[in-house]
């Protein structure tokens, strides 16, 4: 965790922590389409394109990888490659003891850091003037709300949300279906169990 958010986790911690699996690897497709490396391809799959950027962490350069194949979300989170960046970034989570058993649930400090940092940052008024890091910090602590306000065209089209999910709430909820924010947190990405966003249409960005 070298603090990308300026609040001591990265965009995609911050996610597996308050919304579970499909929610990091939302904030990661997001950070991909930021940096021009991600965009909607037909059927509502999401395909690499353009150069690699440079400085890539390793869960988003993973998730980068795996769509060099074009991937709907749901297949994305199922990769075996993206199973293991999972693993791999949930463990310095356990290690700071934010992650606890069984099956490396967010602990209940967890949960408290993550509602104050939301509360400390809360759902923009406008969605414009926002850095890339704000973007992904709004992401990753409000899901839908925040893609619908800063990426509504890409977030439909890549089927990171659900047009007909209530709107209240933190949800990611990934096409039909909603997905609350701790039933995400522990599910289990390879059977779908409960238990276990400039480029684009961001908000002041360029061509969609």
């Amino acid at each position: 965790m070298d603090g990308g958010t300026g609040i001591g986790w990265e965009p995609h911690e911050v996610a597996l922590l308050g919304g579970g699996p499909r929610a990091a690897v939302t904030v990661a497709v997001v950070a991909l389409h930021l940096r021009g490396a991600v965009e909607t391809g037909p059927r509502g799959t999401l395909c690499a394109t353009g150069p690699e950027p440079a400085g890539l962490g390793p869960f988003e350069g993973t998730v980068l990888d795996c769509l060099h194949e074009p991937l709907t979300a749901r297949e994305l989170v199922r990769h075996p490659d993206v199973r293991l960046a999972l693993a791999l970034a949930r463990i310095p989570l356990a290690e700071h003891g934010l992650l606890g058993h069984p099956r490396l649930r967010p602990t209940r400090g967890a949960r408290r850091h993550v509602e104050f940092w939301r509360q400390r940052h809360p759902l923009p008024a406008v969605g414009h003037g926002l850095t890339d890091e704000d973007t992904l910090l709004a992401v990753a602590l409000h899901g839908d709300a925040a893609l619908r306000l800063l990426l509504p065209r890409f977030a439909l089209r890549a089927g990171l949300t659900d047009p007909g999910a209530p709107a209240d709430g933190v949800r990611f909820s990934w096409g039909r279906g909603g997905f609350p924010r701790w039933r995400a947190a522990h599910e289990d990405p390879a059977s779908g169990d409960g238990g276990g966003t400039g480029h684009g249409d961001h908000a002041g960005g360029g061509p969609d």
